[in-house]
C-alpha cells in the first residue's frame, strides 16, 4: 500500500495550535488490508494535546478494498450496465475529554476515496485532479473545519 507518511507530519495551524507537528510510528493495523501509525510525540505549541495511548488513541489508518472490483463487460449493445467502485479510506482517531471525571471518548475524521473500476487505468489525470483538489481544499480550510466541529456553523 502506498500509505507511507513521513515523520514528523506538519499539521495545519488553527487558533489553538501553532506550528503543530506529529511524530508517528508504525502501529498494528486493524486488518490485513490496512496500515496504521500512531502519534508518539508532538511539536509546536499544542497545549493540553496528548499523544497516543491505549485509553486515548491518536492514530492514522489507511484502508484498501478487501477484494478489488473490475469493470464489467459490455452487453450485446456495447453498453456496460454497472460501474463498481473501489473504495479506499483514511481514518484519524483522537481521544478527547467530554467532561471532568468522565472517560475519554474517541473523535474521528474519515475520508473515503471512491474510484470507479477502470478509471485507474483509463483516466489517471482526472483521478490526480480529484485527489489534488480535495487535499488542496482541506489544506486551505483547517480553521473552518475546526470551527465547524466546535460551533456547528457552516
Amino acid at each position: 500500500m502506498a500509505f507511507s507518511p513521513s515523520t514528523p507530519i506538519t499539521g495545519a495551524a488553527n487558533s489553538l495550535l501553532t506550528s503543530p507537528t506529529y511524530t508517528i510510528v508504525a502501529d498494528t493495523a486493524p486488518n490485513a488490508v490496512s496500515k496504521q501509525y500512531n502519534v508518539s510525540a508532538l511539536g509546536g505549541t499544542q497545549t493540553s494535546v496528548t499523544t497516543h495511548s491505549v485509553s486515548s488513541p491518536f492514530t492514522m489508518t489507511a484502508f484498501r478494498p478487501q477484494t478489488f472490483k473490475v469493470l464489467g463487460q459490455p452487453n450485446a449493445s456495447g453498453v456496460i450496465k454497472t460501474f463498481p467502485k473501489n473504495e479506499y479510506s483514511f481514518l484519524v482517531r483522537k481521544g478527547v475529554g467530554v467532561l471532568a471525571n468522565q472517560p475519554i471518548q474517541t473523535a474521528s475524521i474519515r475520508v473515503t476515496v471512491s474510484i470507479p473500476a477502470g478509471a485507474d487505468t483509463y483516466d489517471k489525470p482526472n483521478i490526480a485532479a480529484l485527489v489534488s483538489a480535495a487535499i488542496g481544499l482541506m489544506t486551505q480550510i483547517p480553521q473552518g473545519v475546526f470551527d465547524l466541529g466546535v460551533t456547528g456553523t457552516l
